[in-house]
């Protein structure tokens, strides 16, 4: 199965045959064979017909159509649905359900903060000459991994919880600022508008994630509207946003990678600092304005992003699996304490 990234002007999308062809400029390029298609992301305008995106739905291909300006989604068509409303109704009441609510944000944000140790004890065997910075954030971090590890679910808040999440992101994304070139101007996370290529590249990812876990969600007959951690919020896939959670240390470290290999660069982007001598903005601080990945960044993120988190798209199907399966049981035993969480 692949993904169809469309990125270019005067751009058509037409069916023909059992494919999906892209025209450039009224030029025919290479076609898709529709049942080898799982996705396609949009960036920019593209011209297609009602009738095509309805082709696309019924063949379970999930449409992104992305703002390159904001690193973010504009429309999604996410296919379509399985059709057992049971499990949408065991959903609502395990949602109702104050403890397993509870023992599922509280596994998430465990497993989010295990993997941001990890990432940061990567960073210190990487970057002994950033060590003052990444101790520092290794022993916030570790601070609450061992809060979580020795409370039981129940004995934290979900208020609680949340400030943990966010001091151990607020620390990781520090030690992440010690580990990037710093003419790129990244001090933490900025998010709308990201404005400099660290944060440019972080909601690009983060958005594109979300869009494949709601996918996911949608296609195993789970509503990506209803999350455990993350509470219902208008025009939120709240569930989508718990399924990635997770994972976002992932992204960071393989975003990391991409700028310490210089894989992609300062040149590649515009509108934010750059990491090539002397351009970098005054004091290194971030622009004011939007920071945008150029077309030719674009294309080794596309090629690079379907490569190298491929395997973050197979642990979404297996967790949104487990997750079927624990509603399902919490649906007819009721909530156990011996139910094992899936974050």
């Amino acid at each position: 199965m692949t993904t169809l990234w469309l990125d270019h002007r005067d751009l058509e999308l037409r069916h023909e045959g059992g494919s999906i062809v892209p025209y450039v400029s009224g030029q025919r390029q290479r076609p898709v064979p529709l049942r080898l298609l799982q996705r396609v992301v949009i960036v920019g305008n593209c011209h297609l017909s009602a009738s095509l995106l309805g082709l696309l739905a019924e063949h379970g291909v999930a449409v992104a159509i992305v703002s390159p300006r904001l690193s973010a989604r504009r429309a999604w068509l996410l296919g379509p649905a399985h059709n057992d409303a049971s499990l949408r109704l065991a959903q609502l009441r395990a949602m109702a359900d104050a403890t397993f609510r509870q023992r599922q944000a509280h596994a998430l944000v465990l497993a989010k903060v295990r993997r941001q140790q990890e990432l940061v004890e990567e960073m210190r065997a990487a970057r002994p000459d950033a060590g003052l910075p990444l101790k520092k954030a290794h022993d916030i971090i570790t601070g609450i991994r061992t809060t979580l590890e020795a409370a039981d679910a129940a004995d934290i808040s979900h208020d609680a919880l949340r400030g943990l999440e966010g001091s151990a992101s607020r620390a990781q994304f520090q030690a992440l600022a010690a580990v990037v070139p710093p003419s790129l101007g990244f001090t933490g996370r900025r998010r709308r508008p990201p404005t400099d290529p660290v944060n440019a590249l972080l909601s690009l990812s983060y958005t594109l994630l979300h869009h494949r876990a709601a996918q996911t969600a949608w296609a195993y007959g789970l509503d990506p509207l209803l999350g455990f951690f993350h509470e219902p919020s208008h025009g939120r896939e709240s569930l989508a946003a718990d399924l990635i959670e997770a994972w976002r240390p992932e992204v960071d470290r393989w975003v990391w990678h991409l700028l310490a290999k210089r894989v992609l660069r300062g040149a590649h982007f515009s509108g934010g600092p750059s990491d090539e001598a002397g351009a970098a903005t005054e004091d290194n601080k971030p622009a004011d304005k939007p920071c945008l990945l150029g077309k030719a960044g674009r294309r080794i993120f596309y090629e690079r992003y379907d490569k190298d988190l491929k395997h973050l798209h197979r642990a979404l199907r297996l967790q949104v699996r487990a997750l079927v399966r624990l509603i399902r049981a919490h649906a007819t035993k009721g909530s156990r304490e011996d139910e094992s969480p899936v974050f």
